[in-house]
């Protein structure tokens, strides 16, 4: 009890945060609760350098819970939608997420980007962006300036996406009779679901096409979602491992364990996963785990609310162009393999 009193005026801080922020999400959906409220939080900081009694409660928002908003995440995946989009959209989406992850890795051999810094955005940007970060941050162990830092590139990226897509699709011939096409296209190339919601919503209304590119898109970017069930397992081994190697012999034998290399929250998410499926496929509606998902996003908001208190705004402007040049070089390397595939398979 004593514990949740000294962390109550932290979390009450990012509650006050994540409302306002949560509710301009609403308004300008392209952008986004997340965003707002991580830019709140480093506008906030500015003039409130010390935290005092309000840390803890900051700190356990930051990471804590932003991994019960991964768990509950998971009641939104059902596991079944990767065997309904078929093979259709199952190459494009491996081929798009392996680009983004090995571009991400030789830009940080490269270019000497942080190397969380650099897994973030590469994850963001083959994913889900900010859940996919939200994600992976615990993971890797990332401050709260990386996930500042790579969740502003995505954003970036986003924005643009949005904007231009639904016109370079028109541009490069994209058929206007079926969103088939232009649905596989924004769900594999736009990382964020809002701004995959407004790409392919805009084309939907420039062709009267009702909800048909939405909806591909929709179904591609959930199955492009479950993705981060493996890629947080396999960097969360990497950690691990890499953690055991750095300590000394006599302490890396007992450095490895099977806790740290799964964390639970993970694992949890999993289950959420299995749940869901579960449950979908005994015929229950999946509109019953909507309010977990909704309680899932807002979370997130709210953690993004203390990351943006605990980030360096002028530290991240400072060192911002490496990552930017980065995201936009998996952002290029991800709609070129996307078009690419596309054309191969005869999809547009």
């Amino acid at each position: 009890m004593n514990s949740f009193k000294t962390k109550l005026p932290g979390l009450i801080v990012c509650l006050a945060i994540a409302i306002p922020a949560w509710l301009l999400g609403k308004f300008v959906p392209v952008v986004g609760g997340p965003v707002f409220s991580i830019l709140l939080g480093m506008v906030i900081t500015l003039f409130w350098t010390d935290k005092g009694r309000f840390g803890q409660g900051i700190k356990f928002t930051s990471k804590y819970i932003l991994q019960m908003a991964v768990v509950l995440l998971g009641f939104g995946l059902n596991l079944g939608v990767i065997l309904d989009t078929g093979a259709q959209s199952l190459p494009i989406i491996v081929c798009t997420i392996s680009t983004s992850l090995v571009l991400a890795y030789m830009m940080h051999k490269i270019m000497k980007v942080d190397v969380n810094s650099a897994t973030l955005v590469g994850v963001g940007s083959s994913i889900c962006g900010g859940s996919a970060i939200a994600a992976t941050a615990p993971v890797i162990d990332a401050t709260d300036d990386e996930v500042a830092q790579s969740i502003s590139v995505i954003f970036f990226f986003n924005v643009i996406a949005a904007l231009i897509f639904p016109i370079f699709g028109h541009m490069i011939g994209m058929s206007t009779t079926s969103g088939d096409a232009f649905g596989i296209f924004a769900g594999t190339a736009v990382n964020d679901t809002s701004s995959v919601t407004a790409a392919a919503s805009t084309w939907d209304s420039m062709w009267h096409l009702g909800t048909q590119s939405l909806d591909k898109a929709v179904t591609v970017k959930l199955t492009r979602t479950l993705a981060i069930i493996p890629i947080t397992l396999v960097l969360a081994v990497y950690t691990a491992k890499k953690k055991s190697n750095t300590c000394g012999k006599a302490e890396s034998e007992n450095s490895f364990s099977l806790k740290r290399a799964f964390p639970m929250f993970v694992l949890y998410f999993i289950v959420a996963s299995l749940i869901t499926t579960i449950v979908v496929s005994a015929g229950v509606d999946a509109r019953v785990f909507e309010p977990l998902k909704t309680l899932s996003k807002f979370l997130i908001v709210m953690a993004m609310g203390a990351i943006g208190l605990n980030s360096n705004v002028v530290k991240l402007i400072k060192t911002g162009g490496k990552p930017l040049v980065l995201g936009a070089i998996c952002w290029a390397g991800i709609t070129i393999v996307s078009l690419i595939l596309q054309h191969v398979l005869g999809l547009w």
